[in-house]
């Protein structure tokens, strides 16, 4: 039987991977952080085990790493939190440190192939240099500089999943969406507000079929950004309230006011000693452009089916409540 290792197995992306490597007969070990999951969430075939990624010995993630073809991380240090300045330093440590570590072992273990899961905003950063966007952002940055660490692992092929917004739910007590405040927002009118522009959009079934079909058909170094549809945030809102079992009416604010809210999030948040890792001084640049992929190009190399998004968009609105 094959044995793939998941790095934020008990997560929300690690659970939709693990959903697709257990259908297609794979044997599963899932790192986590405690507390523990619910013994339902998984079935007793996964292997659970919970210690920190960053202090665990050596020998122990060996041990735990001995005897598996695969390792995929999805971890990390998201976009949303909002640590002490420099925030570089601590998405650097999560983002790239301790995978990388994680990563080396594993080449020591004999693992043979890894998958990362990364962030579309490394694909704009090559896309788009003149946005400066690593430079300006220190999530992207970390996101960046990820990807170079973990391809370059000698002994292990990786590639990189670089992955837009994301949505479905996951069966754990207590979870909520990130999308959770967007979704009590369009409840509470028929009249919301956004921004210009529009974004990729996934669902987390479809991710967790890439994840697979990565593992077994990525090239080492490649970069595979997974899209599945192209949506303006217009159209993102009015697909989630329908989601909802409701219609509303959505206008598109002017950039300039975006800019100046965000601004003032900045200066707030700078005062109190923090900073984002997506920059309120340069984020409505990003967020109002038109970051769309192409789903096509890695669908077909990687040879994975999409899921449906607008089931996603549905289990997402009903996490929300």
């Amino acid at each position: 039987m094959r044995r793939v290792f998941i790095a934020g197995g008990t997560g929300f992306l690690g659970y939709h991977a693990i959903r697709e490597f257990l259908a297609r007969g794979w044997e599963v070990t899932a790192l986590g952080l405690p507390p523990a999951p619910p013994p339902d969430l998984y079935p007793a075939a996964v292997k659970v085990a919970l210690l920190p990624l960053d202090s665990a010995p050596e020998a122990q993630l060996l041990d735990l790493l001995d005897g598996h073809e695969a390792l995929v991380f999805a971890a990390g240090m998201d976009d949303r939190l909002l640590p002490r300045k420099p925030a570089y330093a601590a998405f650097h440590r999560a983002n790239v440190e301790m995978p990388l570590r994680l990563f080396q072992l594993a080449a020591q273990a004999g693992v043979k192939r890894g998958v990362a899961l990364g962030s579309y905003f490394a694909h704009f950063d090559r896309l788009w240099p003149e946005m400066k966007l690593a430079q300006r952002h220190p999530y992207i940055r970390s996101r960046v500089e990820q990807e170079k660490a973990l391809t370059s692992v000698p002994g292990l092929s990786t590639c990189v999943l670089e992955l837009p917004y994301i949505f479905g739910s996951f069966p754990l007590p207590g979870w909520k969406p990130l999308w959770t405040p967007l979704v009590r927002y369009l409840r509470s009118s028929r009249l919301v507000f956004c921004m210009r522009g529009g974004t990729a959009c996934v669902s987390a079934r479809t991710v967790g079929r890439a994840v697979v079909a990565a593992v077994k058909r990525g090239e080492a170094g490649a970069r595979y950004p997974i899209g599945q549809e192209n949506l303006t945030w217009t159209e993102m809102l009015s697909r989630l309230a329908a989601a909802d079992g409701r219609q509303v009416r959505v206008a598109a604010l002017p950039t300039f006011l975006i800019q100046v809210g965000l601004f003032a999030l900045w200066l707030t948040h700078w005062l109190q000693g923090k900073e984002h890792g997506l920059d309120p001084r340069f984020y409505a640049a990003i967020q109002t452009a038109e970051t769309y992929l192409d789903p096509l190009p890695s669908q077909q190399s990687l040879a994975y089916e999409p899921a449906d998004l607008d089931e996603a968009f549905r289990e997402t609105v009903e996490a929300c409540k």
